[in-house]
């Protein structure tokens, strides 16, 4: 058993490399979380497989799974996007950990989370779709005025706005943004110089 984990450890090293990395921190650049999703991923498989190598009841390592899926990070606000990823690196390490024993199993698995991962956060699904919560220094009467306000601010194209708070005392109003920015012009070419060509007078000379 302790060959197969020894075996196992590259290949799980291997894919969380490949989802911190190459898709996640290349698409968003946050290297704080890429740490904590390596961090996460090799704590995991290292617990799995001593649960593995102790023969531990198999009830035991789903009850540690669903203890580390209620964790959050408290020290900084993640994304539902982040948390997905956070989810899948922790998979990856159960997956690798626990089915050390059958590695024709595990690599299926492996490309198979990577692989929904990459298409799922590709950003051709959704192409220059952005989300921002904004705070307006004013209340509005009506949702027509309230997307058209947004689209000034923005410059964008508001596809969806969610207000969810409203302080009548203060005149502010909270709001939860989907939009999407124009795309940008392509630059022309410089403008040639144009020669004028003045005619020439027929007129004999004197």
């Amino acid at each position: 058993m302790s060959l197969l984990l020894l075996l196992a450890l590259p290949v799980d090293l291997f894919a969380i490399a490949v989802l911190a990395y190459a898709i996640y921190y290349r698409r968003h650049r946050r290297a704080d979380l890429m740490f904590a999703y390596i961090a996460l991923n090799t704590g995991v498989f290292a617990v799995s497989a001593l649960m593995v190598a102790q023969q531990v009841e198999m009830a035991v390592a789903f009850g540690l799974f669903g203890v580390l899926s209620i964790i959050r990070l408290r020290s900084d606000e993640i994304s539902q996007r982040e948390v997905g990823y956070y989810f899948i690196a922790l998979a990856l390490g159960l997956v690798n950990g626990i089915g050390a024993a059958l590695p024709q199993v595990i690599l299926p698995i492996d490309i198979l989370l990577l692989a929904a991962m990459y298409v799922a956060d590709h950003p051709r699904l959704a192409p220059g779709v952005e989300r921002r919560t904004l705070v307006l220094d004013t209340v509005h009467g009506s949702d027509e005025e309230l997307r058209a306000d947004l689209q000034r601010r923005l410059n964008a194209h508001v596809l969806r706005a969610m207000v969810s708070n409203v302080d009548y005392v203060r005149e502010t109003t909270t709001v939860d943004v989907r939009f999407r920015r124009p795309a940008a012009l392509p630059a022309g070419p410089p403008p040639s110089e144009t020669t004028v060509a003045m005619p020439r007078s027929t007129a004999p000379l004197r």
